[in-house]
């Protein structure tokens, strides 16, 4: 999830007229190039209004509804304009309103570098005395954010700072404009793509010279990468992937790295990593790097012997005993050997879950377990002609909730990952429902079984969005800590492979082939290999983020080049992974780490449920505790309710190291 999604998250009222504190039920606003400015300094110039008044409120008349009351609606206001903003400069079809987006976000995101570095506010929230447990972690919460933007530094110091955050928030957009804009495009022959799927070429638009055309999306990656025998394909191809983003990017990250290391320092830190990782979860970097040792440890001896079984199966398929497994070798093998041992072939599993049974079996599944109804919306406008709006219902009530969209299938100029982008935040202090996007670029034709996961992994996110039910906006649905947003999304990936929500598939689509619990139970034994490989390549991303991120510059290229030498498959000359890593300059810059250690609370939490995924007295006590709760409470607290224990890492560590 990107930085600018998490802290901008709404949507504004009209496209016409000057935002408003609250939007007609579900609408995204969509303002067309030549509208974004004007309502872009509109929205600006409201919210200086409201900074204002509360700045020059009497230090006697502070108190929760003149400050956390106040504040609240400083922030619905915000997002009421950055939330389509920052979903727009990422999907809309349209390059002049993604490029008005982009700058319209850049203003957004200047503007709280300003007031939080404001002392007169400062003192007022400081000021104020609650007794609420809710309303004093939102005091605490934006205490938090003046301290991290430097409000009690030199007036020189706090300047330097104010230009620090925003050349940072230019070099995170121009780093993700060159990834998602990306249009390089591979021609290859007939024989050049031998294994390769029919339906991969069948509407595959081809060159002058007959060649099949590829570009680097997701689907075309797979395409390729688990099915084309010719290695030669294989290695042009996913040297081609490993270089998105391109030096330019290596300049963004470089200068990105040194000027985090110089605010850590102005901020009395040693090292950006240092200072990001206190209010996380983890506490401190040092707690960071025992837990990536610890990974380390327990995955190192299987993700040799898997690597040890792919290169045996190189040799098997070439008949060369001195074949040599490469990292574009390492898809095409792991394939052939899941169909071998587990006779798992993916083009059976996309048959098998065709792309619109299985939004709605999702949909039944997600509906039956939190006690939900999801009811198609068209009348909502959408930015593309295939993107589909839902409403959400309480089963129990019928009241109205939320409204989500699916942006599922990939185009030229749009976000090129997977992600939930909660577009509007819930306040019930404000009346405000919430809004959230779940942006991927899927194969059309259905879903393989990563593709399945993601599915639901992404789909966590939106009903963590979705159903919150937080006094404050910034305490709404993923406004939690970063190293937990990840845990609610990966717990559900487990439902996209249990026998009990499998069982609802025949509900929603009766003319489907009937789900084949042997190959649901081979998908799931086939999952147990490539656990090496997975979690060996996670820890290395979060220690070279940890790395980059200490108290001396170093270049990150360099960096990585280093430590991915150090892995069994070396480093690859010519490739730029680090250009095209998203994460780290999108807001998990010394947090990528976070998705290992939300999943340590990830697979505890799923443990509540037994041998019963669909067990819904569970299911409704997690909505409650945990997806209603977003950032009201901590963490750790909110996993210690829901569990009735502490939480544990040992169902992680099994996991991690296949025992």
């Amino acid at each position: 999830m990107k930085l600018q999604t998490l802290l901008l998250v709404a949507v504004a009222a009209s496209v016409h007229s000057a935002p408003a504190v609250s939007a007609p039920r579900g609408v995204i606003a969509q303002p067309s190039a030549a509208e974004i400015p004007k309502w872009c300094q509109q929205s600006v110039a409201q919210a200086r209004t409201r900074i204002d008044r509360i700045k020059k409120l009497p230090m006697r008349q502070v108190n929760v509804k003149t400050v956390l009351h106040a504040w609240n609606e400083l922030d619905t206001g915000l997002q009421d304009i950055g939330g389509p903003i920052g979903l727009l400069s990422e999907t809309s079809p349209d390059p002049a309103v993604r490029k008005a987006a982009e700058a319209c976000d850049l203003v957004l995101s200047a503007l709280p570098n300003e007031y939080l570095q404001s002392e007169a506010l400062f003192q007022r929230v400081k000021a104020l005395k609650t007794t609420d447990p809710i309303d004093a972690m939102a005091r605490q919460s934006i205490l938090d954010d003046f301290e991290e933007r430097g409000v009690s530094l030199t007036a020189a110091k706090r300047a330097r700072a104010k230009a620090i955050f925003e050349r940072m928030d230019k070099l995170a957009q121009d780093f993700s404009r060159n990834v998602r804009d990306v249009t390089t495009k591979l021609a290859f022959s007939e024989e050049a793509l031998k294994g390769a799927l029919p339906a991969a070429l069948a509407k595959r638009a081809r060159d002058a010279q007959g060649q099949y055309v590829f570009g680097l999306d997701y689907p075309e990656y797979d395409a390729i990468m688990n099915n084309v025998e010719v290695e030669s394909t294989r290695k042009a191809f996913w040297t081609s992937f490993q270089q998105r983003g391109g030096t330019d990017n290596l300049v963004l990250l470089t200068e990105a790295v040194k000027l985090r290391l110089e605010l850590a320092q102005l901020m009395g830190e040693a090292s950006y990593a240092d200072w990001a990782i206190k209010r996380k979860m983890a506490g401190s970097a040092d707690a960071v790097n025992r837990f990536l040792g610890d990974v380390q440890d327990r995955v190192e001896a299987l993700e040799r012997k898997e690597l040890d079984e792919l290169r045996s199966e190189k040799v098997s398929f070439t008949g060369d005993k001195d074949a040599v497994l490469r990292r574009w070798d390492v898809a095409f093998f792991q394939q052939r050997l899941k169909k071998a041992r587990y006779s798992v072939d993916q083009s059976e599993v996309r048959a098998q879950f065709p792309t619109d049974p299985t939004i709605a079996w999702m949909m039944q599944v997600t509906s039956t377990l939190y006690g939900v109804q999801f009811k198609p919306n068209t009348e909502l406008p959408v930015w593309q002609a295939d993107v589909r709006a839902y409403d959400v219902f309480d089963t129990a009530n019928g009241q109205y909730l939320s409204s989500f969209y699916l942006d599922l299938f990939p185009r030229e100029g749009k976000y090129k990952h997977a992600a939930a982008f909660p577009v509007r935040g819930v306040s019930l202090l404000a009346g405000r429902t919430p809004v959230s996007v779940l942006v991927t670029n899927f194969n059309r034709e259905g879903f393989d079984q990563n593709e399945l996961e993601t599915l639901f992994h992404e789909f966590g996110h939106i009903m963590h969005g979705v159903l919150s039910r937080t006094r404050y906006v910034l305490n709404a649905g993923t406004g939690v800590k970063r190293d937990f947003v990840e845990a609610p999304s990966q717990m559900y990936e487990e439902w996209s492979r249990r026998p009990e929500a499998l069982a609802l598939f025949a509900q929603v689509c009766p003319t489907c082939k009937p789900v084949d619990p042997q190959l649901i139970a081979r998908m799931n034994a086939s999952r147990a290999f490539g656990k090496g490989l997975f979690y060996a390549r996670q820890r290395l991303y979060s220690a070279w983020d940890m790395a980059i991120h200490t108290p001396v510059v170093v270049d990150p290229m360099q960096t990585w080049a280093a430590m991915e030498g150090k892995t069994p498959l070396g480093f690859v000359d010519g490739t730029l992974v680090p250009a095209g890593f998203g994460h780290v300059m999108g807001g998990y810059q010394a947090g990528y780490y976070g998705y290992m250690w939300s999943e340590v609370m990830a697979l505890d939490m799923r443990s509540a449920f037994g041998a019963n995924v669909m067990d819904t007295g569970v299911g409704g006590r997690y909505r409650k505790l945990i997806l209603e709760s977003g950032g009201e409470r901590a963490p750790a607290a909110l996993v210690e309710a829901f569990l009735q224990r502490k939480p544990s890492a040992d169902a992680f560590f099994r996991e991690v190291s296949g025992k």
